[in-house]
Order: C-alpha cells, then structure tokens, then sequence
C-alpha cells in the first residue's frame, strides 16, 4: 500500500507518548448531565513557610565555632518513559465470535458488559461476549429503512444514563434520520419512539450516519456531502449546509424543536447553522473518541484518490469550528480554491493503490488483553478489509499493515467493547474480536 504521512503542526506535543495510558472502561465516554465544553483548569500548588523573629542574642565570648556541612543529595531525575513497541511487532489475530445480518455498528451501555448491535436491514441485537450469544432483535424498523448500497441502518448509541437508545438511519425516501427510544429495562419502548433530527439526503451516497455521544454527554452526527461525486451542491464549505459536517446537539433539550444547541458551539450565536461542529467532510466513516485522552479521531472517505484520517486534540477542542477542507481538497490534494479558514489537514493519508478504495475508522486501543498495542489507532479500508494500525506522537506518524485480513472481506465498522477492546465487522456476516497472537 502506498502511503504519506503528514503531520498537523498545529497540534505539537499533544499527542506524546506520555498520553499514552489506558482509561478505565467501566466509565462510558458520556457524561449523563451534558453540560457545555469548558477549558481544563490546572491546579496550582503552593508551600508558605512561617518564620519566627528572635531577639537579639547577648553577644558571647567564647569562640565562634562553625558547623560542617550538611550532605546534600543530588536531585534525582525520573527516567524517561521507555519507547513503545514497535508497530511491527504487534502481533494479532481476529476471533470470530457470532454470525448476524451484515453488522454495521456497535454499542455499549452504562453499567451493562452486553453489547448492541445494529444489523444493516434495521433491526438491533444483544451480543454477550462471555458465551457469544445473540439476542433475537430488541427493536426492528426495518419497514422504515432503505437499505441497500450505503443506506441502511448506520449507527446506534445509548445516552449515558442507558436510559435512552438512538439509531441514525436512512429512511424509506433516503433521508437521514436520528430517532430515539425509551429503555424499560433490557427492553425498548417502541411506542416512546420519536424524531430527534432529519436531514434531507439529495443522492444516494455519502450519508455518513455515525452517531456517538461524547465525552461532553452531548450526541455527535457525522454526515457526508450528501453524494453524487465531487460534491456537486457544493456542501463541504456552506456553513448554511447542515451535510459535511459533523454536528453536536443535545436531545434531552426540546429549546431548538425536537433537540438543543449546545452554548458553545462555534455557529451557536450566528454565522452559519448552529448545529454544526466543524465541516468540510466527504463521507465520515467512522469517528470515535480515544478514551484516554478525549481526542476526536476522524476516519474522511476520499473520492478517487485519497483516504484520510483526521485528529482534533481534546486540548484544543475538539475541532470546534475546524475545516477539513472536502471539496477543496482531498486529502492534501488540492482540487480547487485554496485552504479555507479554520483548515485542518489530516494527520495521515493513502493511495488507492493495491485496491484500497475506503477508508473504515476505528478505535484508539485504550484495553488491557493486548499490551503492545496500546495507544494505536485500529483501523481498515472497505476494499480489502486488512487490519491497519497507526501511531501519532510528538514527532510523527508511524503506519503499518498489521498482516491481517477480515475473512470474506467487507470490513464495515469497529467497535468498542466496555472493556475497552475492539471488534471488527464484517458486512458479510462476521463478529470478530481482535486479540493478541
């Protein structure tokens, strides 16, 4: 595969190795009270020391003695942290673990070791890791969904109270749409369903659909240029657009209809469409939240010569008001115009060569089964389904072919697991989990 790296040099230091320690994954990304993004504060510490002022001593006569120096200890200095593994000595294998209907996406749920999976068709499953089983669907909209090339079913996510279950799906006229359910226990209130928020879709292609609730315990909503080729109605830099763009709401306010706007969202006062995070995707699939260090990972399908993955630090924010750049340019690759306001190049890109066609996004590794892999980004293409890993640090970026392909191919999505490991799925049919070889 043919590949270039290129770094964001807005973005120095933020990815150190330092960063690079596991979270624990008892905790969901969400936060159940959304609240908006503030800035980090640093606490200061600080040592007074009291002194006391004695009279003047009664001068002595007797001879003045001087006491020997005190030893000192020479400061100790901790040793740097050593050097991750090597990419090419990661080793992995993929565990097939449960057979479903062309799986697209995956969820975890507060306080529960299950997971959710969503079937391309329209309907949810219950998977248990710890003996594999497969739930008959909790909740089918299939007669609602359009299915077929990339419509279908194409998210799901739990508020992070558990209480609430979202899917992101393309319905009967091809139009994107986020509903939600109640919870009562392990079942879904299908009556409780109701639109959060509806885009209109002009083509086919390039629905995005991913929906994640981040670390802010707002819900995040990728969407593409809404299709066709080459972005025709020129969404990728109308900030009036709510296509390429990734959106943030809240859906437990009902101040903007049917969700709220976060405060501080970079439009929230005017200027552009107030659900809008940042812009300039093509075709997000996927994006996820490194668990460790918050950071936002962007996974952009290119068009026909570029894949590229996008990071936007938490300390930073996130992206707030960032530019891809699609349709200005792809990748790095310039197609028209100039860099527009805000731009973020992407942190690494790849050719179509050797087959590769579209980019699927994945996970920071932030488990504990695999130790070596620690702090890499777990990712794929569509085309030929083999298992990519990529490292970002202070100093550069670092890819490699991990030499492992999803049998039978059609490598769709990853997935999280609670415990923070990372399952591969396989449109064909396959449940995988990825382990250590």
């Amino acid at each position: 595969m043919v590949a270039r790296v290129r770094l964001r040099a807005a973005v120095p230091g933020v990815m150190a190795i330092a960063l690079l320690l596991a979270a624990s994954c008892s905790d969901d990304s969400g936060s159940a009270n959304p609240s908006p993004s503030t800035a980090g504060s640093g606490a200061t510490s600080s040592v007074t020391t009291t002194g006391t002022t004695a009279s003047p001593a009664t001068p002595s006569t007797a001879p003045a003695t001087t006491a020997p120096p005190a030893p000192t200890t020479p400061p100790t200095t901790a040793p740097p942290p050593p050097p991750p593994p090597a990419l090419s000595d990661i080793k992995l294998k993929l565990q097939r673990l449960a057979t479903m209907n062309a799986p697209i996406a995956m969820a975890t749920r507060n306080g529960r070791r299950e997971i959710w999976v969503a079937e391309r068709a329209g309907r949810v499953r219950v998977f248990n890791p710890a003996n594999a089983a497969v739930s008959e669907p909790i909740v089918d909209i299939s007669n609602t969904v359009s299915n077929g090339g990339e419509r279908g079913l194409l998210g799901l996510a739990f508020s992070p109270d558990g209480g609430k279950l979202y899917l992101s799906y393309t319905n009967t006229q091809g139009n994107s749409r986020v509903d939600e359910f109640v919870m009562n226990g392990d079942a879904v209130d299908t009556g409780s369903r109701r639109n959060v928020i509806a885009v209109q879709q002009p083509f086919a292609n390039h629905n995005g659909g991913n929906i994640v609730f981040g670390p802010d315990g707002y819900l995040w909503f990728g969407l593409g240029d809404g299709g066709s080729q080459g972005d025709p109605s020129n969404n990728g830099q109308n900030v009036n657009a709510l296509l390429a763009s990734i959106l943030r709401i809240d859906p437990s306010s009902r101040a903007n209809g049917e969700y709220g706007i976060p405060p501080d969202n970079p439009f929230a006062g005017g200027g552009g469409l107030p659900e809008i995070w940042l812009k300039g995707t093509r075709n997000p699939w996927r994006f996820s939240f490194d668990r460790s260090t918050k950071d936002l990972w962007i996974a952009d399908v290119g068009g026909s010569a570029r894949e590229e993955i996008d990071v936007l630090p938490s300390a930073a924010g996130r992206g707030r008001g960032a530019n891809l750049e699609w349709s200005q340019y792809e990748g790095t690759q310039r197609l028209k115009g100039d860099h527009p306001p805000g731009f973020t190049a992407p942190v690494y890109e790849y050719s179509h060569a050797g087959g590769n066609c579209s980019i699927t996004g994945g996970f920071v590794y932030r488990g504990n089964a695999i130790p070596s892999l620690q702090g890499v980004y777990v990712y794929g293409d569509y085309c030929v389904s083999r298992i990519q890993l990529f490292r970002l640090d202070g100093a550069g970026g670092e890819n490699r072919d991990a030499d492992l392909a999803v049998p039978g191919g059609e490598l769709g999505s990853f997935g999280e697991g609670p415990d923070c490991e990372i399952y591969a799925l396989s449109l064909g049919g396959g449940v995988y989990h990825l382990e250590a070889a």
